[in-house]
């Protein structure tokens, strides 16, 4: 066998580094449009991390090619199944990738290693509004809602909705008046469990209330035919309506950029300007941005619907229950049933005791509906291209695990909006604490002679970026040249090449085919093709987004790169 040797003074006396190594000839081979599994190539430093414990944050920090997927998903599989604290049972694991066409590409991997309990998503997908949501396109607007503190503006959002009215009122009834005080009132909103979501919390709020009603009335009403009165009573329901609204999240957020009075008044820190901004004409028109304060929102008033299901779901019991008495007294009644069942043992004895009645009448009651998968909580959560996060984005996931047992995965120097700040720092601020770092240097995918040009693109506008070392030569260089050459380009490479893949980045117009994917540089975040082509990449931006931008594009790449621009 042959030792591999990633370092020049560590050839001496050991085997060459060379296409005779079984795996760094394993690193050239041709690519399909799935990721394979690497199981049997899994290199020391990146068997360290998968097996890491899941207790706190556990940051793995490096470059393109050096196999943060692999180890972020051959992770969330061996987490699984060495932890027992992250069983089905106990929350699971959430592996959260960055857009569909990298989740479509990893897709096969954990069912290969025998796990598909696993759930996988986007940020988009967590929120209903995602799959329609546009870009933002307004810079500004965009660091606004980036931020937590708008996220947590929802919460005055809906405690606006659940201040109890100020002045009592008399609620008539069939016997004598009552008078609800505004003290009775606050009781009342005072009785849901903390953390009851505001819509959920509601049937507690009206059950409370009608008890109030019905300790305070004086007359020798029955209890029952007095709360099934009030239970009828208009007036007094439409004012319950009026204080305690069922509301939906997205008219909530809607309100919140439409009514400048509102914004203000649950974030009061933001400047007249800044309320100026976030109001839109259709506020409904949801953004990228939008979707953590959604989410926000959906969490904290919970689902508008179950109040209306109980209810449907209790009168069905009920006139059940009512329907299956009327079936046994009649059955009771019997004189023929009554004769054969003389011995006092048989069915209609059974029939007279309510356990049996009771489960006769609610042996089919609607189970309501079917739960969302993605709601949490989770007892581990696995995050690739973590670097892209922003602050709000962080709450959606933070919420979905209490225990802040994360994998955080990414690569400072690919943030396309600029990563100042250390992971710890970083996500010390969003919540997260107990952070360990590991770190891979070695870059296995990207040839040196494509890295040798990737490299001073980043440190252009990052001079401190992490730029992992490449293992390995193709012996191809960086070719370039016209973008009237696209077509012929990729006739000729894949001509010569009888498998693999290719991608051309930065050319909309361009249509994809059998072996050649059409992207942005942003959906091509941790794809890996055997032949790039980028199309004018100095027309993908200015600043650290462009840079950062042409660096993951160029690194896409396993054995050839074409840079093409115009003359």
């Amino acid at each position: 066998y042959w030792d591999e040797v990633f370092a020049p003074e560590g050839l001496a006396g050991h085997a060459a580094l060379d296409d005779r190594s079984a795996f760094i000839a394993s690193l050239g081979s041709a690519r399909s449009a799935r990721m394979r599994d690497v199981l049997g190539t899994i290199q020391a430093d990146q068997d360290a991390v998968i097996r890491a414990g899941s207790r706190g944050t556990l940051v793995v920090d490096g470059g393109p090619g050096t196999g943060k997927t692999v180890v972020a998903l051959h992770r969330s599989a061996y987490l699984l199944y060495a932890d027992p604290r992250l069983g089905h049972r106990r929350g699971g694991v959430l592996f959260v990738g960055p857009n569909e066409p990298y989740l479509g590409y990893v897709a096969d991997v954990l069912p290969s290693l025998g796990e598909e309990g696993v759930q996988t998503c986007t940020l988009r997908d967590l929120v209903a509004e995602g799959a329609a949501a546009g870009p933002e396109t307004d810079p500004e607007v965009a660091r606004l809602k980036a931020s937590a503190e708008l996220v947590a503006a929802v919460e005055p959002a809906v405690r606006f909705y659940e201040e109890p009215p100020s002045e009592g009122v008399q609620v008539e009834t069939h016997w004598s008046d009552i008078w609800l005080s505004a003290a009775d009132w606050a009781s009342a909103f005072g009785a849901p469990d903390p953390g009851t979501p505001h819509n959920e919390a509601r049937d507690q709020v009206w059950e409370e209330l009608l008890t109030i009603l019905v300790e305070k009335h004086d007359g020798d009403a029955p209890e029952e035919h007095l709360r099934a009165s009030l239970r009828r009573n208009r007036e007094l329901f439409t004012l319950f309506d009026r204080a305690w609204p069922l509301i939906e999240a997205a008219d909530l957020v809607a309100d919140l950029w439409s009514v400048p009075a509102y914004l203000r008044r649950c974030a009061p820190w933001l400047t007249a300007d800044e309320v100026r901004l976030l109001r839109r004409a259709d506020a409904q028109a949801w953004t990228e941005s939008d979707l953590p304060i959604l989410d926000a929102a959906r969490l904290r008033l919970g689902d508008p619907e179950a109040s209306r299901r109980r209810r449907r779901h209790e009168a069905a019991a009920a006139a059940e229950r009512e329907q299956m008495d009327r079936v046994v007294e009649s059955l009771l009644a019997d004189e023929t049933l009554a004769d054969a069942d003389a011995d006092g043992e048989g069915a209609l004895v059974m029939l007279r005791g309510e356990d049996l009645r009771e489960s006769l009448a609610t042996a089919d009651r609607p189970s309501g509906v079917e739960p969302d998968l993605l709601a949490g909580p989770f007892a581990h959560i696995v995050v690739d291209e973590a670097q892209e996060l922003t602050d709000a984005q962080w709450q959606m996931l933070i919420r979905r695990c209490p225990s802040r047992s994360f994998t955080v995965v990414g690569d400072r120097a690919q943030a396309r909006n600029g990563f100042p700040e250390s992971w710890r720092e970083r996500l010390e601020r969003v919540g997260l604490d107990r952070i360990a770092l590991a770190s891979l240097t070695v870059n296995y995918r990207t040839p040196e002679e494509i890295m040798a040009e990737a490299a001073p693109v980043v440190r252009a506008a990052l001079p401190d970026a992490n730029v992992p070392v490449s293992v390995r030569s193709s012996g191809i260089p960086v070719a370039h040249g016209s973008v009237d050459d696209l077509h012929t380009v990729l006739a000729d490479r894949l001509a010569a090449y009888e498998d693999g893949t290719a991608c051309v980045i930065g050319a909309p117009d361009f249509r994809a085919t059998g072996r050649v994917r059409s992207l942005t540089p942003e959906l091509s975040k941790g794809l890996e093709f055997d032949l790039v082509v980028l199309v004018e990449p100095e027309t993908f931006g200015e600043g650290v987004r462009g840079a950062v931008d042409r660096y993951v594009a160029m690194t896409r790449a396993t054995r050839e790169l074409v840079i093409l621009t115009r003359p």
